[in-house]
C-alpha cells in the first residue's frame, strides 16, 4: 500500500469490493447475515476504519467456511448477531465512535468550566 492509497482510502475500498463480491457468492441467509455483522462492526471502527478489516475477513470467512459444510447460520452464530459482534470486537461492553466523541465533547467541556472559575 502505498501513501496516496492510504490517504485516499482506495486500498479499503478495493478490500471491501473484494468482500462484497465473495458475499455474494453466499446463499440468501448468509448474505443477510454479512450485512447485519457489517452494520454492527462500522460502529466500533476508529476514524477510517482501517481496524475493521482482519476483523471482516475472518467473519466473511467464517460465514464461507460454514456455508460450504452446509450449517445454517442459526447453528454457527446463535440468534444474537449483536453479541457475536461484539464478541469480534473483544470487548463486550466496547464503545462505539459516537461514545468515545462524546466522552471527548464532555471532557473537553468540563475542562474549559473548570477553567473559568
Amino acid at each position: 500500500m502505498n501513501f496516496l492509497e492510504k490517504i485516499t482510502g482506495s486500498d479499503m475500498t478495493k478490500e471491501m469490493k473484494g468482500f462484497e463480491a465473495r458475499s455474494k457468492a453466499l446463499p440468501a441467509e448468509y448474505q443477510t447475515t454479512w450485512n447485519e455483522i457489517k452494520s454492527n462492526l462500522w460502529i466500533h471502527g476508529d476514524f477510517t476504519g482501517r481496524n475493521l478489516m482482519p476483523i471482516l475477513d475472518s467473519a466473511l470467512e467464517l460465514l464461507e467456511v460454514t456455508s460450504a459444510d452446509g450449517q445454517s447460520v442459526e447453528e454457527v452464530l446463535g440468534d444474537d448477531i449483536k453479541g457475536f459482534c461484539a464478541a469480534l470486537i473483544g470487548d463486550e461492553g466496547a464503545k462505539s465512535y459516537r461514545d468515545k466523541w462524546r466522552d471527548q465533547l464532555n471532557k473537553n467541556v468540563a475542562r474549559k468550566l473548570g477553567g473559568l472559575k
